[in-house]
């Protein structure tokens, strides 16, 4: 213990001898000596001292204890949070949504896509919204939805790396710092859970497309005969990308097939455009002539390539009234055959059309 606390000790056993010192005197015998008595107070000082290096060390025992538990609490706090919404699997899956989101095709969309308008003879007929909205705003919606549509995936990017940057931190204070450095620290490492919370909550907001705000009337009085202007509410929507199905697309001598579907699988036939150019060099970096076809299927037959070449597919949605921009379409490069390769397989035809 150290000297304080001795000395504290002493002074408590005294006090207390000075208390009761005229009791001692009044029933000690006559033979009582001052060894005896130097001897008695040397006891009661031991006797606090010892009490009170007890009470002391069993106080400091508790306080460690409460202070270790609270540490293992907090801690467990942390892990419970790295292995929930920022597990590695979870980070992974927001990551290919992500990736998904940004091979997407993206369109505006109107609601409602119809509406009620009279003709010249005042009669009611069922009319494409979009043939009643003025071209020139809805131009400028467009540029709005496509600005609105990179800084969206811009932020979701961002967002994935902070996140990735939070799962490290929170890893590297749980592994390395000890429990005094853990528990001063714990202040900053809450606020650094809260704004990991809110990248998270942002991040599965920014997943979905958003509307877009209409600042101007999209639809002028006169082309509605006093028809009642509906509201006209402008969103982004999303279609998944076009994939070529390299199992079942080939080359023959001077004719290929194509085939393609959507990540979705969905069965809807829309109208494609099929890009494809010849390569001129072995790196496949220039290329010669080209042509578009278009197509209304998922499948298409391309005519009239030269043997032994090889030619550069692309798949990609046409560009409708809605469509604002793709930032990705899949390409497929096959090599036709030569003609002693498509002799020895005289059993293979292309198909007519």
């Amino acid at each position: 213990m150290p000297s304080s606390e001795l000395a504290c000790c002493v002074d408590v056993a005294s006090n207390r001898l000075l208390s009761v010192l005229p009791w001692l005197k009044a029933v000690s015998p006559p033979q009582l000596t001052a060894e005896q008595l130097s001897f008695g107070i040397m006891a009661v000082i031991l006797n606090e001292f010892e009490s009170s290096s007890g009470s002391t060390a069993y106080n400091k025992e508790q306080d460690d204890n409460a202070t270790w538990e609270q540490y293992l609490e907090r801690r467990n706090l942390v892990l419970q949070f790295l292995h929930s919404n920022l597990s590695v699997h979870h980070l992974q899956h927001h990551q290919n949504k992500v990736e998904l989101l940004k091979k997407c095709s993206f369109y505006l969309e109107t609601e409602p896509k119809h509406v009620n308008v009279r003709n010249q003879n005042h009669m009611m007929h069922r009319t494409d919204v979009l043939q009643l909205i003025d071209p020139c705003q809805f131009q400028r919606m467009k540029k709005v939805g496509k600005n609105q549509t990179e800084i969206q995936l811009s932020l979701l990017t961002a967002l994935l790396e902070q996140l990735e940057q939070g799962r490290e931190e929170l890893s590297c204070y749980v592994e390395t710092w000890d429990m005094r450095t853990f528990l001063s620290r714990w202040d900053f490492i809450m606020q650094r859970l809260s704004k990991l919370s809110e990248f998270m909550e942002t991040l599965l907001s920014l997943q979905v497309p958003g509307k877009l705000y209409v600042k101007h009337r999209l639809m002028p009085h006169a082309d509605l005969r006093g028809t009642r202007l509906p509201n006209i509410r402008l969103s982004l929507c999303t279609k998944t990308p076009l994939i070529f199905d390299r199992k079942e697309s080939f080359a023959h001598k001077d004719w290929a097939k194509l085939t393609w579907f959507t990540e979705n699988q969905e069965s809807h036939i829309e109208q494609c455009e099929l890009h494809f150019k010849l390569l001129t060099n072995e790196s496949q970096t220039e290329t010669g002539y080209g042509r578009i076809q278009e197509v209304t299927s998922n499948m298409c037959i391309v005519q009239d390539l030269q043997p032994g070449r090889s030619y550069k597919f692309t798949i990609r949605r046409s560009n409708t009234q809605t469509f604002l921009c793709d930032k990705w379409q899949d390409s497929i490069i096959l090599k036709t055959k030569t003609n002693a390769v498509e002799d020895m397989d005289s059993s293979v035809r292309a198909p007519e059309g």
